[in-house]
């Protein structure tokens, strides 16, 4: 899995140094800081310009790359233990996607599960999310009906994002000894109607002017602001 830019490849040098496999550096860097890179002894990569667009494939790289190990998946069961965790139903953006994880690990979520898709860039979420999807338990689940009955078997109150649920301000706080899922949908599609029918609390967002909907990472982090508040 490569990762690339300046601020996401200093984030894992510093936090998850155990991760990385290899360095490319397509620009000279101070004496210092490339000390750092060889105190991994892994080896280190001088690449060219073309090399280095390779590798973002056009994105905004800044010189720095890494190689990391394979990105695992928490598995289920960790989840089942979880008070509080986020839902992702049909989500795919992964600008989106790294938004809410950034969003959730600073709130305190403890892990988030994609759902209702079968792949995901993981490379991309890692970078989006600044790096707050390596400390942060995450999954993909190819069917979010099944993940619903699943989590509710367990114990879990779930509670999804939709335009006709209670406005939030009438909802009592989340206490940190509740089981919660709270679901959100794509800005498109939403919540899938098999997963709304199961959801045992429906909530939205009161908005002083009239407007669609907000941006799902929007959405997510006042919701889980005002849930736990």
């Amino acid at each position: 899995m490569i990762i690339y830019g300046k601020q996401i490849v200093l984030y894992v040098l510093e936090n998850h140094p155990e991760l990385i496999e290899e360095v490319f550096l397509s620009k000279e860097i101070d004496k210092k800081l490339f000390s750092k890179f060889a105190s991994l002894k892994k080896v280190i990569y001088k690449v060219d310009n073309q090399k280095a667009q390779a590798l973002a494939k056009g994105g905004n790289h800044q010189g720095f790359f890494l190689k990391l190990v394979q990105f695992n998946y928490a598995p289920i069961k960790e989840f089942k233990d979880m008070n509080f965790i986020l839902v992702l139903d049909g989500v795919t953006d992964v600008g989106n996607i790294g938004a809410i994880a950034r969003t959730a690990y600073s709130m305190g979520i403890e892990g988030i599960i994609a759902s209702n898709i079968k792949t995901i860039n993981n490379a991309g979420i890692v970078r989006t999310s600044s790096g707050a999807l390596l400390d942060l338990p995450f999954m993909v689940h190819p069917r979010s009906a099944d993940l619903s009955s699943e989590l509710r078997d367990c114990g879990f109150t779930l509670i999804g994002a939709t335009t006709d649920g209670v406005d939030l301000k009438k909802y009592g706080k989340i206490e940190k000894t509740d089981k919660v899922a709270l679901f959100l949908g794509s800005e498109g599609e939403g919540i899938s109607p098999k997963v709304a029918k199961k959801l045992d609390l429906k909530v939205s967002i009161a908005m002083e002017h009239e407007f669609d909907s907000l941006n799902v990472s929007v959405a997510a982090g006042i919701l889980i602001y005002n849930l736990k508040r």
